[in-house]
This record gives structure tokens, C-alpha cells and sequence, in this order.
């Protein structure tokens, strides 16, 4: 008998602008008194993007504070708040992606996670949101050692959900995951919008 169409295809989420406002300007506009430039220009002096993405990797924030607290002394004290103040970077769930992702529970699609996130971060934010309790199955980047777009971490979610890349569509907000899943033959959304993720929805679903 031929599978369903709900038996294909699998929809695997990444989370942070995707279905969780996160954003470290939330924090930093707070600590700089809403100078939006000067936010930019310390998150680029830094290095704050390769900084956080060897947290995603596994890397103890503590760890990585004290590391980065020795290169940028005039600066520990904002690269301490990002560890302790932490919350204050999630703004809430995307209302519009989560109505999206109820009605795709709602009609039998399996759900996934994949997403790059510091276990003792995503930890703090598990029970405040109930809609990640709709997922079969989360892969935390922080808690394999591995992270995005890194081709491994996508071959270990294809392992552990028992599908194949061409049954999966990935939804994420970077260019550079984006890429690394088509070549690795899942098909993608590059989310922009929740409107813009719901019209892309209608070529697969």
C-alpha cells in the first residue's frame, strides 16, 4: 500500500527566528540605552556570532565567558550579561509561525527540531514554551558537540528520525543551513515571514 502523503514528508524546524523571537539585541539594546548603532559595532569588535556558535557547539558558557572575558577585558562585564541575563534575549514565541505549526500538527505531519542551541540555555526555556512539546523529536546542536551548518548534524537527524533527506522539509532563517540541506537533498524553506513560510508551505503540503 502507498504510503500517505503525511507518511513522506517530515517538516524539521529550526527554532530561534524561525518560531522563537531570540535575538541578542533584545539584551544588549537594554545595556546600551537603545543606541542601536553602538549594539552593532560591539557585537562585530566580538566576534559575537563565531563567539556564541562554539556555545551551540557544546562549549560551557562558563567556559566560553572566561575565554572571551581574557581577549576583550574592557568588555567583561556585557559578556558576562549575555550568560546571566540570558533570558532577556527571547522575546517571546513567533505567533504567526506557531499558528502555522499547530495546523500542521493538527493535519498528522510529523514535526521535528533541529536547532543550533546551548543545552544550559535551552534548558531555561523548555517549559515556557508549550508548542515544543508537539515535536517528536529535538536535536540540540549543544547537546551532540556538533551544530549547523555542519553536514553532520544533519545526516545525525536523518539517523535518528529514520527518514531520508528528500522526505524532510527544513524551515530555517540562515542562508548557510539553507545550502548545507539541499546538499545534502532535503528540500527547504528559507524562512523570511510566517506569511512567506505559509505560501512556501503550499508547494510541498
Amino acid at each position: 500500500m502507498e504510503k500517505s502523503l503525511t507518511d513522506k514528508l517530515a517538516l524539521v524546524f529550526d527554532f530561534g527566528g524561525v518560531l522563537i523571537d531570540w535575538n541578542p539585541r533584545h539584551l544588549y539594546l537594554k545595556l546600551f540605552n537603545g543606541d542601536r548603532e553602538a549594539v552593532e559595532r560591539f557585537l562585530v569588535e566580538i566576534q559575537f556570532d563565531q563567539w556564541n556558535f562554539r556555545q551551540d557547539q557544546g562549549r560551557p558558557f562558563a567556559a566560553g565567558v572566561a575565554e572571551h572575558c581574557a581577549r576583550f577585558p574592557r568588555y567583561c562585564d556585557l559578556i558576562r550579561a549575555y550568560d546571566i541575563r540570558w533570558e532577556e534575549t527571547i522575546n517571546g514565541p513567533i505567533e504567526g509561525s506557531i499558528a502555522i505549526l499547530r495546523s500542521l500538527r493538527k493535519a498528522g505531519y510529523p514535526l521535528y527540531g533541529l536547532s543550533n542551541w546551548s543545552v544550559e540555555k535551552f534548558q531555561l526555556i523548555q517549559g515556557r514554551f508549550d508548542f515544543l512539546d508537539w515535536f517528536t523529536m529535538i536535536l540540540i546542536s549543544g547537546s551532540v558537540g556538533m551544530a549547523k551548518p555542519e553536514p553532520a548534524i544533519f545526516r545525525l537527524l536523518l539517523e535518528k528520525v529514520g527518514r531520508s533527506a528528500e522526505e524532510c522539509i527544513l524551515i530555517d532563517d540562515s542562508p548557510q543551513n539553507i545550502r548545507t540541506a539541499q546538499q545534502l537533498g532535503f528540500q527547504t524553506i528559507h524562512f523570511r515571514s510566517p506569511a512567506q513560510m505559509k505560501r512556501a508551505l503550499r508547494k510541498f503540503l
